[in-house]
């Protein structure tokens, strides 16, 4: 298939309205427009950049977290959720009870990612895993009695209040296997001659709009781009996701996607959707610098606590997966006394490397501010 003579699918006819029926992807596919290749290499060199970033930090997995978490962040908000990166990292009885449901979907989210990670160690990227990782991010949620795990077999669709005033109607329940099987057989299909990422914009492009479950689709065809990074050895860590990119750019993300759909226009998708990744693998690559930098720094001023430094750096670890902390957190995670976790908040506190942010006598939470302004920035 050329971009240039792309047909998206059809408009067919049902009772009442019409859905939209895409092609087939798994198939060749070219182009002539030579903005594309521009946009590949720039996007293929910051993805290299970004990776050898990851492979070089030592204990890159404790920064990993960090980006799991904006990512869920990012990714519910553009779904509509209002929870903060700050709130996400808190516990549940500190989220206001009005806030707590958005809370919840953010924080499985963070479970889905994790758990799908995991996985893809033993089985491929497959729709029987975008399965399983849809189930965990339904649970106990909104959306948790819409077939949680199993594809829909009733119609959907997207803006509205009903089929009568959707924006779009994804494809009729009946084509939604045979066009997720035909998706699955495009991401492993190794006779195709299709650059990774062009082939992870179709992929994306195709996931969005066949809607395969009735509730979570954006959030699992995004989750789909750091999925498919790792499982073809295009990233050693999930250290890249696209949802801050569109969350940033909402209104041109879901234009690109449907003026495919209504004008066929797939080339401009490919070029949105590499932007994308070039802008988003080289500000994360930024963001290991600064990680780096601040590492340094902070590591150094501990050296200073004498014989309080070992007790220190497990801390310091433990900040980088979690930068909101109480002192019972410390206690709990260092195996210390109530002193101990305490003498050490006082200390970093003195160092500049914890800030107070409750204002409370008791119950008071503690935050790696320097570093958690790395993610929200």
């Amino acid at each position: 298939m050329k971009f240039e003579t792309f047909q998206a699918g059809h408009w067919q006819p049902r009772y009442q309205y019409k859905s939209f029926e895409p092609i087939l992807v798994n198939q060749e596919w070219t182009w002539e427009d030579p903005a594309i290749n521009t946009l590949l290499e720039a996007a293929n060199r910051a993805l290299g950049e970004l990776n050898a970033f990851s492979l070089i930090v030592p204990d890159i997995d404790l920064f990993i977290q960090m980006h799991v978490v904006k990512e869920a962040q990012s990714s519910s908000r553009i779904e509509g959720t209002q929870t903060g990166i700050d709130e996400a990292l808190m516990p549940e009885e500190h989220i206001q009870p009005e806030k707590r449901d958005d809370w919840r979907e953010v924080r499985n989210y963070i479970k889905a990612i994790n758990s799908a990670i995991i996985d893809l160690s033993t089985l491929p990227l497959s729709n029987r895993l975008l399965k399983e990782t849809h189930a965990i991010l339904m649970q106990g949620v909104r959306g948790e009695h819409k077939q949680p795990g199993e594809f829909r077999i009733s119609q959907n669709w997207i803006g509205g209040s009903s089929l009568a005033d959707a924006a779009f109607i994804p494809p009729h329940q009946d084509s939604v296997e045979e066009l997720m099987g035909d998706l699955e057989k495009f991401l492993h299909n190794d006779a195709i001659t299709v650059p990774h990422l062009v082939r992870l914009a179709i992929c994306h492009y195709q996931f969005e709009t066949i809607h395969p479950f009735l509730d979570g689709n954006g959030r699992i065809g995004r989750l789909l781009v750091p999925l498919y990074l790792v499982s073809n050895g295009l990233l050693a860590k999930p250290s890249l996701y696209l949802s801050d990119f569109f969350e940033r750019n909402r209104a041109s993300y879901y234009d690109a996607l449907m003026r495919v759909r209504v004008s066929n226009d797939i080339i401009h998708w490919v070029r949105f959707f590499l932007k994308g990744m070039a802008e988003t693998a080289t500000k994360g690559r930024e963001v290991f610098r600064q990680v780096l930098s601040l590492r340094t720094e902070v590591e150094t001023a501990i050296l200073g606590l004498g014989k309080r430094t070992p007790n220190a750096r497990q801390a310091l670890n433990y900040l980088y997966n979690q930068p909101m902390v109480s002192a019972s957190d410390i206690e709990r995670a260092l195996g210390v006394t109530t002193k101990t976790a305490n003498d050490l908040i006082r200390d970093f506190i003195r160092l500049g490397i914890l800030v107070e942010v409750t204002g409370q006598r008791r119950w008071r939470t503690y935050v790696f501010d320097r570093y958690l302004t790395l993610f929200v920035s």
